[in-house]
């Protein structure tokens, strides 16, 4: 196969080191993108908060300026905070919409001009099934995935014409540094009457992720979306169950919806 030149944000852990090492062993030229310094014989590492504009546009015009073309855009960068809506302070709230969805919106619109001018590429964004049904108690990251629907969605309408290519993947629960790294509102772990209903799906959310499949379940589904000339746009990965309730919510009224997400995360 043809070596790529292929960009992947949040590569230093999880999905995003899985994939790029996978995708290094075959052979591509891999641009790992992360906030801390690392070091691989495979993959190029450069640190980069996808929050900054500014180093967004100065790393993505340094990797132009080494290997003249970016081939493939992976926007994987992402975190979560755990909590009530009602309580989120505005700087959860900027942290959490800011990583998953504006560090996504950072690094397409750093990486599209170079794509439009060599009439090819291919961009694959990491939403999540919590982009596809509001889960509780992790409502902001909800609202950053389905931010990334809805902007991925618009973006394959504009810009297919000029031979780029966009997809999404939809993952369920993994067994990744994800949950660990987590960031928890402690007004509502304080408040008397959300702290006790948030610990409980808290206990349920992290079992969940804990028992999830492994990341390179999902490392594979994208390496096969980089290599399919024409992906679809939504690949939802995850086990029977979830991928069960994406298809149920296609089918059921949205309070039906509503009421098994509260009886399941017992909110």
């Amino acid at each position: 196969m043809e070596q790529k030149v292929i960009v992947i944000t949040g590569a230093s852990s999880g999905f995003g080191k899985a994939t790029a090492a996978m995708l290094a062993d075959k052979g591509h030229c891999v641009y790992g993108l992360c906030r801390r310094e690392m070091q691989d014989t495979q993959i190029r590492y450069r640190q980069c908060d996808v929050r900054d504009r500014e180093q967004v546009t100065a790393v993505v015009a340094a990797i132009i300026a080494a290997e003249g073309h970016i081939d493939v855009l992976i926007n994987n960068a992402g975190m979560g905070i755990g909590g009530a809506l009602e309580l989120a302070t505005a700087e959860e709230i900027d942290l959490q919409m800011g990583t998953n969805f504006m560090g996504c919106v950072n690094l397409c619109q750093a990486v599209l001009p170079y794509m439009r001018l060599q009439c090819s590429g291919k961009i694959i964004n990491l939403s999540s099934i919590g982009g596809l049904m509001g889960l509780p108690y992790q409502g902001f990251y909800s609202a950053s995935k389905f931010a990334i629907e809805g902007f991925t969605e618009a973006l394959a309408a504009e810009v297919t014409r000029f031979g780029i290519r966009v997809c999404m993947v939809e993952p369920g629960d993994f067994a990744t540094g994800f949950t660990g790294s987590r960031k928890n509102s402690q007004a509502t772990m304080d408040d008397p009457d959300y702290g006790p209903i948030f610990r409980n799906s808290l206990a349920i959310i992290e079992k969940e992720e804990n028992g999830g499949l492994q990341p390179e379940v999902l490392a594979r589904r994208i390496v096969k979306l980089v290599e399919m000339k024409n992906p679809p746009l939504r690949n939802v990965v995850a086990n029977l169950e979830q991928w069960l309730s994406t298809v149920i919510k296609r089918i059921l009224t949205g309070n039906q919806m509503v009421s098994i997400l509260r009886d399941y995360y017992k909110s």
